[in-house]
This record gives C-alpha cells, structure tokens and sequence, in this order.
C-alpha cells in the first residue's frame, strides 16, 4: 500500500527530473564560463595607464564618492568593453587602438567605462547567472511539451524561443545600463554628447554598418533606438 501510495508522487517527480538536471548543468556551465572568462582575463590585460582616461575615470570616480576606477586593457583585436562577471571592468585592446589613433575621443571612450560600470553596479553580470541556469531549465521543459504535438523539432522551437527572450533581456540591460552611463557622465560634467557620438561610430568600427538583422533578434537596441532614449532621459532631467 505505501509502495502505491508513493509510486504517483514519485512519477511527478520525475517528470521534474529533466527540469531540474538542466538547470544543474546551467548554473555549472555558467561558474565553469566564468572561470574560465576570469582566467583568460587574468592572463591577457593589463591596467589602462593612459593620463587622460585616468584623468576622465577619477572625475567619475568623484561623482561616485569612491576612491578609483580601474579599467585594464584586454588584449584583443576586437572593438568592445565589458564588465566581467567579478566586476571588474574592461577596454579591448582594438578599442584603445582606435582612441590612439585618434578614430575615437577620450570622453567617447570614457562613455564606454561610464556604460560597464553601469552592468556592474545594476548587477547584470551576476544576474545573468541566474537567467542563464533559469533559460537552460525553461528550453527544456518547452522542447518537452512541443515534442509530443511537433516531434524532431520541438528542440529547435524551444532553443529559438530562448534565444528571443536572451536578446529581449539582454537589450533591456543595455538600455539600463546607456542610462546609469547617461546619468554619471551628466554628474561629473562630461555630459552625454560624447556618448551619443561614440553610437554614430560603433556600427562603423565594429564592422556591423549596413547590416539587416530585425531589432529584435539583437541583443543590443538599434542605434537610433539608445540615442533617443539617452536624448529624453537629459530632457527629462533638465525639465
């Protein structure tokens, strides 16, 4: 009677079992990415000694009321910044080269540090640990339901789905962060100007002008889309 009684629970729960191993393997996917980010980071920057970046970073390290901004230098080709998931932020290497070259503004690469600090202090990079484990346990349970009614490709529906909701998030945190970035260069009187500049410029450095990906299977907003919101943010502050 008590071997019956448990057999249904136990059914339940093993309908949950695959849930729950997805979401196991996600969070260990993400601390081993992590780990593995934070090593080849370890291994491949340097601190950014450049006096007029320095300069701009303590002006913004005064508006924070903190002692200092250290940004490094990873050494990579690529134009990009990032803020890694121990908060620490970074400038690629191809990123600083355009500044050297005289293709980029201090102020406008300074705009990029103000845009990293904002994933950190909004929590962003660690909240992705969650929605990345949560996102893995969700495509999942989605492949399961559709593959009884669409067998072979309920998978496939299921990593689409995710995917559109990944970039949905991942454009809501970029429109967080342009504004945290919007509202400290305000403060420590560089302004937005060189923020918004550097945006006319991004597409053309990072080789992606002229491209036809629809807005929203980005995992950043269009162009147009973050200067105007940067443009009503200020108007909205100086009303």
């Amino acid at each position: 009677m008590a071997i019956a009684l448990l057999c249904p629970h136990m059914g339940n729960m093993l309908k949950f079992t695959p849930i729950l191993l997805a979401l196991a393997y996600g969070l260990a996917l993400y601390h081993f990415s992590a780990w593995r980010t934070r090593r080849e980071l370890d291994g491949a920057s340097t601190e950014l000694a450049d006096p007029r970046l320095r300069a701009l970073t303590d002006r913004m390290a005064q508006a924070l009321d903190i002692k200092r901004i250290k940004v490094h230098i990873y050494e990579v080709a690529m134009v990009n910044g990032l803020a890694a998931p121990d908060g620490r932020i970074f400038i690629t290497r191809g990123f600083f080269d355009r500044y050297r070259a005289g293709e980029v503004t201090a102020e406008e690469l300074a705009s990029v540090i103000a845009h990293e600090l904002g994933h950190v202090a909004l929590g962003h990079s660690r909240r992705r640990m969650t929605d990345f484990a949560a996102q893995n346990a969700m495509r999942t349970a989605i492949a399961m339901v559709l593959n009884r009614f669409l067998p072979g490709i309920g998978g496939w529906i299921g990593n689409g789905l995710m995917a559109l909701l990944a970039a949905r998030l991942s454009r809501a945190d970029e429109f967080e962060a342009d504004a945290y970035a919007s509202a400290l260069l305000v403060k420590c009187g560089i302004g937005t100007a060189p923020q918004q500049s550097l945006f006319h410029k991004l597409e053309h450095l990072t080789g992606t002008a002229g491209k036809g990906t629809p807005a929203w299977m980005l995992s950043h907003p269009k162009t147009a889309l973050r200067i105007a919101a940067i443009q009503q943010n200020e108007a909205r502050w100086n009303a």
